[in-house]
């Protein structure tokens, strides 16, 4: 009797828990530009970008060329141990890029690199408590999921994690039915009540948020609540951390998300499109503030590898060349098409984002969230061979999340597919 091949899924099952599931039961066995190619001969349009990771596209020739020629020289020597060419040039971009004056430690993940900038901001400071922010995620350690509020599952079974976060309240204007101003001075005023009510400012090391929320539903807060919370930092002598692990390296528009919101962190951490899907993190903070960090108070053995920071320096000059103009030129252009779908369906609740980072929040007729929407809609598009994926609290936003190369054909195609999947069963 002629057996049937198991699928990758199938062979996974066998042999992985089931906390290694994934978004969709796809096995793919090859990437190139803004596709993946499927086991069964699929070939499927990928704007899930491996999570914002793919920021150049899968397989750019030059950043394939860059690793290539960097392990052909090195692969790994130990960033513990010696000084290699690739890792300093990086670290030099990095600062260049956030204006100079500015030092880089690298790791591996971003969960990683969130923990790193809550270790500097404590040794730096002195005091122990973190300030995080309702829908925020940073990662998945112990550390890092003790300030990541994005959902109560990621914590269960786990407590106590680590002591001393605090979680205040991100706007949300959306679904708070307040205008922006009135939003940004209610979550203003629930921070001023963690500080009277539960750690004074004094004793506080770190606020820590997203500048656009991303696991979260890509929310994106006014500009002065972000004005406001660097205030708040500099009258208390607090360290502003900005997670930019997804809003990095071109994903808005620009380098990071920062410049789009004028305020600038103390500590930035950085990780997903860095490095093209090679593990690759970085921690940047101004010198006076690194120069605090003393030898052996952190560390890690793969931290800056050599074959990752290549790929990160070609990564960084595509982006440069072409990539940061396409994500902020198709990004106003993806935007407004979804704006149009917007005043077309009454499911689509909310249109948001900056360049190619990209969310449509989907809602019942009574304006509550419509997560059954949602999976139907990723189903559908995954049936006519477009991969997005789902976020929010409530599982009821869709994230456009393309490589910065992606073209206007491929944005097309996949809103004709989003409009048909919104209007089939209709």
């Amino acid at each position: 009797m002629l057996q049937t091949k198991s699928s990758l899924f199938e062979r996974a099952s066998k042999v992985t828990p089931p906390t290694a599931q994934r978004a969709t039961k796809i096995g793919v066995v090859k990437a190139e530009g803004s596709y993946l190619y499927g086991e069964d001969g699929q070939k499927y349009l990928d704007f899930a970008s491996g999570v914002a990771v793919m920021n150049v596209g899968h397989n750019h020739p030059e950043v394939v060329e860059a690793a290539k020629k960097q392990m052909d020289e090195m692969i790994h020597a130990g960033h513990n141990v010696v000084y290699y060419p690739s890792y300093i040039e990086l670290a030099e971009k990095l600062n260049e890029l956030n204006g100079g004056d500015h030092m880089v430690y690298f790791s591996n993940s971003g969960a990683e690199v969130n923990e790193g900038a809550i270790k500097l901001a404590k040794k730096v400071t002195k005091r122990p408590a973190v300030i995080s922010f309702k829908r925020g995620f940073h990662g998945r350690t112990l550390a890092a999921t003790s300030i990541t509020a994005s959902s109560a599952a990621y914590r269960k079974d786990y407590e106590g994690l680590m002591p001393s976060v605090y979680y205040a309240d991100f706007p949300y204007v959306f679904r708070s039915n307040l205008s922006e101003e009135e939003e940004v001075e209610r979550c203003i005023q629930q921070l001023e009540e963690i500080f009277k009510f539960q750690v004074t400012p004094d004793s506080v090391a770190a606020i820590i948020l997203e500048p656009i929320q991303g696991e979260g539903g890509y929310i994106v807060p006014p500009q002065s609540f972000l004005e406001r919370i660097r205030r708040i930092c500099d009258d208390h002598g607090i360290l502003l951390v900005f997670d930019e692990i997804q809003t990095g390296f071109g994903r808005t528009g620009k380098m990071f998300a920062y410049e789009h919101f004028n305020v600038k962190p103390d500590i930035i951490t950085l990780a997903k499109g860095i490095a093209s899907g090679f593990p690759l993190s970085a921690l940047i903070a101004p010198k006076e503030i690194m120069e605090q960090w003393p030898a052996g108070t952190h560390g890690g053995t793969y931290g800056g590898n050599p074959v990752a920071c290549a790929a990160a320096l070609a990564s960084i000059k595509i982006l440069e060349e072409e990539g940061l103009s396409n994500s902020a030129t198709l990004g106003k252009y993806f935007k407004g098409r979804l704006l149009e779908l917007k005043d077309k369906y009454k499911v689509i609740g909310d249109v948001r984002g900056f360049g190619l980072m990209l969310a449509m929040e989907l809602v019942k007729d009574d304006g509550t969230p419509d997560p059954e929407k949602l999976a139907h809609l990723r189903a559908f598009a995954e049936k006519k061979g477009v991969i997005l994926l789902g976020c929010g609290t409530d599982k009821n936003v869709i994230r456009f999340i393309p490589p910065t190369t992606v073209t206007k054909q491929e944005i097309d195609l996949v809103l004709s597919i989003v409009e048909e999947g919104l209007t089939e069963n209709e």
